[in-house]
C-alpha cells in the first residue's frame, strides 16, 4: 500500500517529462521552420538585388560606350579638319613656291636687261669722252686738274666770305652768348646730403678722471649734461670722454667747459655751473670774432649784427667734412671772381655767398631745407631782394636762380666743395663712384677699355678702331657724358675723353 503512491508519482513524474521534451521539440522545430523561411526570403531578396545591378551594370557599359563612341567621333572629326588646313597650308606653301620662283627669273631677267643697259652706258661714256678730249684738245688728267683748280679758287673765296662773316656775327653776339653758356655749363652742384660730424672728443690725462668726471652716484656727470644740453660718453676708450649732440655750438660749449674743469681738478656741481656759463660767453665772443673777421676778410660792410653770429656759428658746422665757414668764404671769394669777369655785381655776389649757407647755423632748431631758412633770415636782417634770392635758390629748393648773381654763387658754392681736397669721401663710396663711371662707359658697343682718373672727374676711353672711327668717336663721347649725367650725382663736372688709335703695319721683305 505504501509503493503505490511513490509509483504513482514516478508515473506522473515521467508523463511530466514526456510532455515537456514534446513541447520543447515542437518549439524548436516551429523555429527551425522560422529561421528557414526567413533565409529564404533573404535569399529571394538577394537574387532579386543581384539581377538589379547586373541590368544597372550593363546600362552603364552601354552609356560609357556610347560616350566612348561620340569622342571618338569629335576625334575623327577634328584630325579630319587638321588634315584639310595641312592640306591648304601644303598648297598656299606650293603657290607661294612658284610665285618666287616667276619673281627670281623676272629679277635674273631684269638683272641681265641692267648689266647690257650698263655696258651701253660705259661705251656711251668711252665715246662721249673721247669726243670732248677731241674737242677741247685736253686729255683727262689734264681736263681734271683745270677743273680742280678752278673749283679750289672757288672754294676759298666762299670760305673766306663764311669766315668773315662769321666773325663779325661772333663779335656782335659774343658777350651775350658766352655768358649764357657759362650760366648754363657752371650750374651743375654738389649734393644736396650733409654728412656732419655730431661728436668731439676731448682727451683725459688718465683714466682714474673718467670716476672724478662720473662722480659720485653720477651726480657730476649729470650736471654737466644738464647745464651744457650735450649728452657725456664715458666708455671703454682709453683716456677720452666723448660729447654727443646735433647742435655744433653747445658741443662747443661742453668742450671748452670739460677742459677747464680737467685742468682745474674742481670737479663737482656747483663749480660745472660756473665754468659751463664762463665756457658759454667764451664761445659767443670767438662766434663773433669768427663772423667779424670774415667780413672783413671779404670787405663786407653794413652786416646787422645777428648776422655777423650766425656767420661765425658756422665755424662749427661741417658738410661732407668740409668746414661750413671755410666753404661759405671760399664761396664768396670764387663768385667775386667770377663776377667780376662777367660784369655782375660783385657786392651781392658776396654777400650772397658768405650767406649762403647761414640758414645751417640754426637748422637745427628750425624745420626746413637750410637755403629756404637762409633766405628768410637775409630778409629778416634787411638784405637787398637780389641777396634773399640768391640764396634761396643756390640748392633749388626754393627757387630757380632769376638773376646772373644767383646762378654765380650757386656754380661758386658748386666749385668749391668739388674742388681736389675740399670735401672728405669715404673709400668704399669712392671706389663705388668709380666703378659706376666704368661700367657706363664700358656699357657702351666698340669700347675696350675705360679709366676712371683725377679723382672720378675724369674718365678715358679706349675704343677698338676697327668698328669706332672718328665721327662716331665723337658721338660716343656725347653719348658717354649725357648718360652719365642721367645716371650719377656728382660735384662739378667729369670730362670724357675718347681715344681712338689706328695702327697700320706691313714688312718688307
Amino acid at each position: 500500500m505504501e509503493l503505490a503512491p511513490a509509483i504513482a508519482m514516478v508515473v506522473v513524474a515521467i508523463l511530466a517529462f514526456a510532455l515537456g521534451f514534446y513541447i520543447q521539440k515542437n518549439r524548436a522545430l516551429a523555429e527551425i521552420r522560422a529561421v528557414r523561411e526567413d533565409a529564404a526570403r533573404q535569399l529571394e531578396d538577394i537574387q532579386t538585388k543581384n539581377k538589379e545591378l547586373l541590368l544597372e551594370a550593363k546600362d552603364e557599359v552601354l552609356r560609357v560606350r556610347a560616350q566612348i563612341e561620340a569622342e571618338n567621333r569629335e576625334r575623327r572629326a577634328e584630325l579630319q579638319r587638321q588634315e584639310r588646313r595641312l592640306q591648304q597650308k601644303e598648297e598656299n606653301l606650293d603657290r607661294k613656291s612658284e610665285i618666287l620662283e616667276r619673281r627670281e627669273r623676272t629679277i635674273q631677267a631684269r638683272e641681265k636687261e641692267q648689266e647690257a643697259i650698263r655696258a651701253e652706258l660705259e661705251n656711251a661714256k668711252k665715246e662721249q669722252i673721247k669726243a670732248l678730249e677731241r674737242i677741247s684738245q685736253l686729255s683727262i688728267p689734264e681736263a681734271r686738274e683745270l677743273l680742280l683748280k678752278s673749283i679750289e679758287d672757288e672754294v676759298r673765296e666762299d670760305a673766306a666770305r663764311r669766315i668773315h662773316q662769321i666773325e663779325m656775327e661772333a663779335r656782335e653776339e659774343g658777350e651775350r652768348r658766352a655768358r649764357d653758356i657759362m650760366a648754363l655749363a657752371i650750374q651743375r652742384y654738389a649734393s644736396e646730403e650733409v654728412a656732419e660730424t655730431t661728436v668731439s672728443v676731448v682727451p683725459l690725462p688718465n683714466d682714474d678722471m673718467k670716476g672724478r668726471i662720473i662722480g659720485r652716484e653720477g651726480r657730476n656727470i649729470r650736471a654737466l649734461e644738464q647745464a651744457t644740453g650735450v649728452d657725456l660718453i664715458v666708455d671703454d676708450t682709453p683716456e677720452a670722454v666723448i660729447l654727443s649732440c646735433f647742435d655744433s655750438v653747445r658741443r662747443e660749449v661742453a668742450r671748452v667747459a670739460l677742459t677747464k674743469l680737467i685742468f682745474d681738478g674742481r670737479i663737482q656741481p656747483g663749480r660745472i655751473e660756473e665754468v659751463v656759463a664762463k665756457a658759454k660767453a667764451e664761445v659767443e665772443e670767438t662766434i663773433k670774432e669768427e663772423g667779424e673777421q670774415a667780413c672783413y676778410k671779404l670787405g663786407i660792410h653794413g652786416m646787422h649784427p645777428e648776422l655777423i653770429k650766425l656767420i661765425g656759428r658756422l665755424r662749427y658746422r661741417t658738410s661732407y667734412g668740409q668746414n661750413v665757414l671755410a666753404n661759405s668764404i671760399e664761396t664768396a671769394s670764387i663768385g667775386a671772381m667770377i663776377a667780376a669777369e662777367l660784369g655782375a655785381d660783385v657786392k651781392v655776389v658776396k654777400r650772397a655767398g658768405l650767406l649762403h649757407d647761414i640758414g645751417k647755423a640754426v637748422d637745427h632748431e628750425v624745420e626746413g631745407p637750410h637755403a629756404i631758412i637762409g633766405a628768410e633770415l637775409a630778409k629778416r636782417y634787411g638784405e637787398s631782394p637780389k641777396v634773399v634770392q640768391a640764396i634761396a635758390a643756390h640748392h633749388n629748393e626754393a627757387d630757380v636762380p632769376q638773376s646772373l648773381e644767383a646762378i654765380i654763387v650757386q656754380a661758386a658754392d658748386a666749385i668749391s666743395g668739388a674742388r681736389p681736397g675740399a670735401r672728405r669721401e669715404t673709400l668704399e663710396s669712392y671706389v663705388k663712384r668709380l666703378e659706376a663711371l666704368e661700367n657706363i662707359a664700358n656699357s657702351f658697343t666698340g669700347v675696350e677699355k675705360s679709366f676712371a682718373i683725377q679723382a672720378g672727374r675724369e674718365i678715358r676711353i679706349i675704343v677698338k678702331p676697327e668698328e669706332i672711327d672718328d665721327l662716331a668717336a665723337i658721338r660716343l663721347a656725347r653719348d658717354i657724358a649725357k648718360k652719365v649725367e642721367e645716371s650719377l650725382e656728382y660735384p662739378g663736372q667729369i670730362k670724357v675723353t675718347v681715344v681712338r688709335e689706328m695702327r697700320a703695319v706691313d714688312y718688307a721683305k
